[in-house]
């Protein structure tokens, strides 16, 4: 019985393959790392969602710490997060602006009207151009934005009462701290 090294060869790609998934199941897909952390928002100026609401743009996130919210009406998980930035806007703990992503004006109206509107702001990014600048992925995403317009974090997913009060507050008060 001769060995043949050509019989080894299934073994080691399926080897391979396991390993691979191996080391992939092991990370987190929400601790996707952004390169904006630590460096400027890009400067932008977005159209208002509706005529009653104020255009945003860069500008508005300087002197406090905001965060910027990329969501969507089309968006199942942006309604998931609402309550939460209702409730931080009431509260008025920081400064919130949107911005209503890969959407028609129409519909990201409506949708704040029935959901109500946490934002101080709310700027119209239907072509993608600001949310190509910031690497958005999907929706929702939030930024934590520094007084001097620095993006300091970048949360994937919903911002729901735990990720407020473990992940995001905390670094908003070191921020507060830095003052």
């Amino acid at each position: 019985m001769k060995f043949r090294l050509s019989a080894l060869i299934p073994l080691l790609i399926f080897s391979f393959i396991g390993l691979a998934l191996a080391i992939g199941l092991r990370n987190d897909p929400r601790a996707m790392p952004s390169t904006m952390i630590d460096r400027d928002m890009p400067a932008f100026t977005l159209q208002a969602v509706s005529d009653d609401l104020p255009l945003l743009q860069h500008s508005d996130l300087l002197g406090k710490i905001s965060l910027l919210n990329v969501f969507g009406s089309w968006c199942t998980a942006c309604l998931h997060e609402h309550p939460t930035l209702m409730r931080l806007s009431r509260q008025n703990r920081i400064a919130i602006y949107g911005v209503d992503w890969r959407d028609t004006p129409s519909a990201g109206a409506n949708w704040l009207r029935v959901n109500g509107n946490p934002y101080a702001a709310v700027g119209l990014d239907s072509q993608s151009h600001l949310a190509i600048d910031l690497g958005v992925t999907g929706a929702p995403e939030t930024y934590l934005i520094d007084p001097k317009g620095r993006i300091r974090f970048k949360q994937i997913g919903p911002i729901t009462e735990q990720v407020w009060r473990d992940t995001i507050e905390p670094m908003v008060r070191l921020l507060e701290a830095e003052q």
